[in-house]
């Protein structure tokens, strides 16, 4: 199997209620690549945020006692950012040195709600993360096909820091029009074994390969993959997320 990963740049500053998926298959068509049947398109969460209006003016914020309690333990800590993470969580997983790893509505487990103060166009605006990445990407596959007639999968994601690991990777929120899990069990390894426990998240390794194109400072908020194979069908982020009664660290 060979892939290809084709940035897509070009979009213009999205604002609330822009029209995504036209805006992107704009850019694939000036990059040359017409979708086809098979094909992968990764978009960062905050083009989507962005354009479902997910953004908080810290202006409008007032910070809790509690929140103020955590800024004054950190050395410059806007208080207000802090108030916003903690109305996007429902479970504060470790607190440290003003350091926030938060359980969101959703269930993912990230540091800071994933409340992000960087291009958001504005020194006063967060980005918050989409409210249903899956709805999101559905939304993104379906008119992608009405205009192009592609049945093409769709994840969004976001970068996410890694326990005992150094570095963000992109990981996958939403899916779309594939599983977000390969699951390899009762085939058989190059010995003969049959494979008991392999379970690929091939969703996030599909988000990691597509954030070695779409680096933050570039403007670059979506990848095609091509020649990925994989099965169509109804898939969802939250198949990534590991049962309470798994997770040995939680």
């Amino acid at each position: 199997m060979t892939i290809s990963i084709f940035p897509l740049a070009g979009l213009p500053m999205l604002k609330p209620g822009a029209d995504l998926a036209a805006l992107l298959h704009d850019a694939l068509r000036r990059a040359d690549l017409e979708p086809v049947d098979g094909d992968v398109l990764v978009v960062c969460q905050k083009a989507i945020s962005k354009v479902e209006g997910r953004l908080v003016d810290l202006r409008d914020v007032q910070p809790s006692p509690f929140a103020e309690q955590i800024a004054a333990a950190t050395q410059g800590k806007d208080a207000r950012v802090i108030e916003v993470i903690l109305r996007e969580s429902t479970r504060i997983v470790r607190m440290d040195n003003g350091n926030l790893i938060v359980e969101t509505g959703p269930g993912w487990v990230c540091a800071n709600a994933g409340v992000d103060e960087s291009n958001s166009g504005d020194g006063n605006v967060v980005v918050l993360l989409p409210l249903d990445p899956d709805a999101s990407a559905q939304r993104l596959a379906d008119a992608l096909h009405g205009t192009s007639g592609a049945r093409v999968a769709v994840i969004v994601t976001d970068t996410f820091g890694r326990p005992w690991r150094q570095g963000l990777v992109d990981f996958a929120l939403g899916v779309a029009g594939m599983p977000a899990l390969l699951d390899l069990r009762g085939s058989q390894d190059l010995d003969g074994r049959v494979l008991k426990h392999t379970v690929q998240a091939q969703a996030d390794a599909l988000a990691a390969a597509a954030g070695l194109v779409m680096r933050k400072g570039a403007g670059i908020p979506a990848a095609l993959i091509r020649g990925y194979e994989y099965t169509p069908g109804p898939g969802s982020g939250r198949e990534l997320l590991r049962e309470k009664q798994f997770d040995m660290f939680r």
